[in-house]
């Protein structure tokens, strides 16, 4: 019997460290091509990836593609993205990328740590 494969994989790196930012997306684009259910939880500072204007301009290195690249693919794969809600954080709903699924609280993240047959951090 072949079952799913899910896979969580926690985002924690953002814009102050660039050439970290592509891995987590390329990652799970490959896994998803795999047949893994995979979902992208970015937390911390990864969550500034989700809004367009670093999303549209950070690049992993510099001759390379916008991250927000890495995400589309991503998302093309079927990949599923969440960002983390954190306290106090005004989030402008109008500034974020439309491949984000759902913002997500840390007791959500917790339960999927707890469901998911694999968790990364990347």
């Amino acid at each position: 019997m072949n079952t799913v494969r899910r896979v969580l994989i926690i985002v924690s790196s953002g814009p102050s460290t660039p050439a970290r930012c592509a891995a987590p997306f390329h990652t799970a684009t490959l896994l998803a091509c795999m047949d893994a259910e995979v979902t992208l939880f970015l937390s911390g500072e990864a969550a500034q990836l989700t809004r367009c204007s670093v999303a549209d301009n950070l690049r992993a290195s510099e001759q390379g593609e916008p991250i927000r690249h890495f995400i589309q693919q991503a998302k093309q794969a079927g990949v599923r993205l969440l960002m983390c809600r954190a306290p106090g954080m005004e989030i402008d709903e109008g500034a974020l990328i439309p491949e984000l699924d759902e913002i997500a609280s840390g007791g959500e993240l917790a339960q999927m740590i707890l469901e998911y047959d694999r968790v990364l951090t990347l």
